[in-house]
């Protein structure tokens, strides 16, 4: 009988050893998931934060092209107010004129020297217009382009 007490006992001792190992193991297994899952979180996270942080300086770049194409816009506007200004007024000086003429050669004359300035100040006119519109769309564009390039580097860079 003392034999069979002897191996109970001995049986017990290591149920308990047992228990306390899967207890460990438990808790070492409890723990790394634990902290699995808040490296998990903390780099969602911070993803999170950094592609807000993209997001706002893409939104930035698109109010700044925005802003550059509205002042172009404002520049061809205002060069168009002008050019018909000057254009209506050079008309009228041009009709005073033609009306003084005392023949109709001299009335030609005039009037081809007239439509000759006006040729050339409308090439002037549209040349202005050209490089205001080319401006525009290339400093408007410049900060969304730059953005594209960030973020393909971005992109490129995490692969």
């Amino acid at each position: 009988m003392a034999d069979t007490a002897e191996t109970i006992k001995k049986t017990a001792d290591s149920a308990a050893k047992a228990q306390n190992q899967a207890q460990a193991h438990a808790a070492d297994f409890q723990a790394a998931g634990a902290k699995a899952l808040r490296e998990g979180i903390d780099k969602s996270v911070a993803s999170l934060t950094e592609l807000n942080a993209h997001g706002k300086k893409n939104l930035d770049a698109v109010v700044e092209s925005a802003t550059v194409a509205q002042k172009g816009a404002e520049a061809l506007s205002q060069q168009a107010l002008g050019f018909a200004k000057t254009s209506w007024e050079d008309g009228v000086a041009a009709a005073k004129e033609l009306s003084t003429a005392r023949s109709v050669q001299e009335f030609f004359e005039l009037q081809t020297t007239w439509a000759k300035k006006s040729m050339e100040r409308y090439m002037s006119e549209l040349a202005k217009t050209n490089e205001i519109v080319t401006t525009t769309v290339k400093d408007s564009l410049k900060p969304i382009n730059e953005r594209v390039t960030a973020s393909v580097e971005t992109f490129q860079a995490a692969r």
